[in-house]
């Protein structure tokens, strides 16, 4: 049997942009924020950024709490650390929760249907690995039009071990070697197996376990290839280039 391609792409900011939160948060605070000197993007991505970095913080500490409570409990302190001196001023708890509201209708790239169709064409099965919700994830393609396989959804979560002496299930998370290794192993040997991302940091962990590696500026644009030490196979600057270097390179 001749070797397969599997091509594992990352959603959430590669496959899909955040531009409808951050669109939301300019549609309800964008003016009070303009007034402070604060840009409702650049807020957004700070916001969005601090969430993730107290999720792994509790995570790592044993104390996993779901990412959406974070989300909402740290608004009110990155208004604070934006320069906003009186931020409960600035928003009411319900115009928090509409902007909040924004990250759960977001959309698919400029070139994310045409890159897939050009991999699919050239005898490519996508895959996605997330670490969100499979339902949810699956959705930003599925409202786009672009039709995509439950069976080729992976969850990280799927990965997870249970403790055999407490019970307890122990979460996998990328970028944790243990979401990428099994991923790995669900293709055979002879495979082409790439892991394609915007996220350096996701890619690059993913060559690290072992596959071969396709990022796009597009999210990052700035890939600061200095402080990672994996190479990539691939880079590009948008979605369908990223999908036509792949395949020059394995046809």
């Amino acid at each position: 049997m001749a070797p397969k391609k599997h091509i594992v792409f990352d959603v959430v900011g590669t496959c899909v942009s955040f531009d409808a939160f951050y669109d939301r948060i300019d549609q309800i605070l964008g003016p009070r924020l303009n007034a402070q000197n604060v840009n409702a993007k650049h807020f957004g991505y700070t916001w969005k950024e601090a969430a993730e970095l107290e999720f792994y913080f509790l995570l790592y500490s044993g104390r996993y709490t779901p990412y959406n409570d974070i989300f909402k409990a740290v608004f009110y302190r990155t208004l604070h650390m934006a320069g906003i001196c009186n931020p409960r001023e600035l928003a009411t708890e319900a115009e928090r929760d509409a902007c909040q509201a924004g990250y759960s209708e977001l959309e698919l790239r400029p070139g994310c249907v045409e890159m897939m169709e050009k991999l699919r064409g050239a005898g490519w099965t996508v895959w996605c690995l997330t670490t969100g919700d499979v339902k949810r994830v699956r959705g930003y393609f599925l409202r786009a039009g672009l039709e995509m396989p439950s069976e080729n959804f992976v969850s990280c979560d799927q990965f997870a071990e249970v403790d055999p002496v407490s019970g307890v299930k122990t979460g996998v998370y990328k970028p944790a070697m243990a979401s990428y290794k099994p991923m790995l192993k669900m293709f055979a040997e002879e495979d082409q197996k790439w892991f394609a991302a915007a996220h350096m940091w996701d890619v690059t962990a993913a060559v690290h376990a072992g596959f071969r590696g396709a990022y796009c500026s597009i999210y990052d644009k700035e890939p600061c290839s200095e402080i990672f030490d994996e190479k990539m196979d691939v880079m590009s600057d948008t979605l369908p280039e990223m999908a036509d270097k792949v395949i020059a390179m394995t046809s």
